[in-house]
């Protein structure tokens, strides 16, 4: 039986391995006490998603996206990926033990030192074997020290770094909704569009055939026919252009939602219907709760510290610890006898000392990431706080242009009629009539990109104040 017990200790003293002084930079955490003079802590990103966008259409869209979008189906199998590297970091720190055998035959050369020592036993066969071989089986283990926690932090980097990515997944996830809830209502303006050039094609081909009767009583010329003719040509193209326009809208959305080109079911409902409620946007600190790439940045920072404390743990000295046990032999017969039984013990110790380039790079690249990832959490806070204040300035700022526009489309609305009316009796010439017909058709174009524009607002300032993921 053979006994084998060593300890090797290859290290220097620690005021030996000095460690680079690096500057680090401490993360800002504060955040303006208010966005407006308002303090109520109550926030619209606290409501599901249903509760918040409560079109039947767009809900059955959502509910689409959320099973098919690829962005979302891949951030799933990232996060998968990350939860298998802490399982990875895990089983760094635990003991490693492996069951192996041998099974090896050896020939020498004659005019080796080993080659005379067969000669020898040629000539006296009862020494032992003509021809050596090699028969082991055992279990062989080894197990690192986390003395200064490298291996710990490593793990607890790798955990923080998992949450991160399902925070990333929450921020997909909100936009996500945005985009779709932003196309969605983008798609009902454009059928509100459309619908409104149809109704003045209508009337304008009413008013081109009064015109051309005007003329049969030689009451205008043909140059009014022409004009009148041309308008109703501008306002027919009109159409083809929205025409386009919807087509690419439904298929933003069928993208989105992980599908081929469809024809995308969505409400009837005038776009000046839909209400606008009033915004509740809570307290700025509640971002640091409910904006998904906030948290987000906050884990990466965390875990990037621990990253700087793995890199430091290099200039230290690792300890580990080998042992194996099991049976050897020459002959396969012999291999499970008690004789043939061996173990053995070993204990390392090992430190850097000469050329440390290498891990004192990794040492200062650990650090300036660390330093990176706090100036990307306040550059986080910083565009989510402006975001929402720039939100909050157009849901204002839309609701009285909308206002006004409402009551510009009602007075040239009813300027139409009367320049119609005007226009028979030879009140007024067809200039007149063209420049209202005109100026109606665009006016009511412009509250229906207003009305849009408010909707959207409404969908960006849900996302901005974090709603959606939850």
């Amino acid at each position: 039986m053979k006994y084998k017990f060593y300890l090797l200790f290859a290290m220097v003293s620690f005021t030996a391995c000095k460690i680079p002084a690096l500057i680090s930079k401490q993360e800002n955490k504060t955040v303006p006490e208010y966005y407006t003079t308002a303090k109520d802590s109550t926030n619209i990103a606290n409501l599901k998603w249903r509760q918040y966008f409560t079109d039947p259409f767009l809900i059955a869209i959502i509910d689409t996206a959320l099973k098919n979008n690829q962005e979302l189906n891949i951030a799933l199998r990232e996060i998968e990926i990350d939860k298998n590297e802490i399982q990875a970091r895990k089983g760094e720190y635990l003991p490693f033990v492996n069951i192996g055998g041998v099974a090896a035959f050896e020939k020498t050369g004659k005019y080796t030192f080993d080659g005379l020592s067969e000669e020898d036993l040629n000539a006296n066969p009862e020494k032992g074997p003509k021809h050596v071989g090699d028969f082991r089986a055992g279990v062989y283990a080894s197990w690192e020290l986390d003395v200064w926690k490298k291996l710990r932090n490593a793990k607890k980097s790798a955990a923080i770094k998992y949450f991160s990515t399902i925070e990333g997944r929450n921020f997909i996830v909100t936009n996500v909704i945005a985009e779709i809830s932003s196309a969605y209502y983008e798609l009902l303006a454009l059928d509100n569009l459309l619908a409104i050039v149809q109704q003045n094609i209508e009337l304008q081909q009413n008013a081109l055939r009064m015109v051309k009767l005007e003329k049969e009583a030689a009451k205008v010329s043909q140059l009014a026919v022409n004009r009148f003719d041309a308008q109703l040509l501008h306002t027919q193209n009109l159409q083809f252009d929205i025409q386009q326009q919807i087509v690419e809208t439904e298929n933003k959305i069928n993208f989105l939602s992980g599908r081929y080109a469809s024809h995308v079911a969505r409400t009837t409902a005038s776009l000046n219907d839909i209400p606008v409620e009033m915004v509740q946007t809570g307290i700025p600190s509640q971002l640091l709760l409910n904006r998904p790439d906030i948290r987000q940045a906050e884990l990466i920072l965390a875990a990037s510290k621990l990253d700087v404390q793995v890199a430091r743990a290099n200039f230290y000295p690792s300890f580990k610890l080998n042992a194996s046990s099991g049976f050897t032999a020459f002959n396969p017969s012999f291999v499970f006898r008690p004789e043939s039984m061996l173990y053995s013990f070993a204990g390392d110790a090992i430190a850097p000392l000469i050329n440390k380039n290498g891990i004192k790079a990794a040492y200062k690249n650990a650090n300036e990431k660390q330093i990176i990832a706090a100036y990307q959490y306040e550059r986080t806070i910083l565009s989510a706080f402006t975001e929402v204040v720039n939100h909050l300035s157009l849901i204002d700022n839309y609701k009285k242009s909308y206002d006004t526009k409402s009551k510009e489309v009602e007075i040239l609305t009813q300027s139409v009629d009367i320049s119609n009316k005007l226009f028979i009796s030879s009140k007024a010439d067809y200039i007149e009539v063209l420049f209202t017909q005109r100026e109606a058709l665009d006016s009511r174009i412009e509250l229906i990109e207003t009305k849009l524009k408010q909707l959207q607002t409404k969908v960006n300032i849900y996302r901005s104040l974090g709603g959606g993921w939850n």
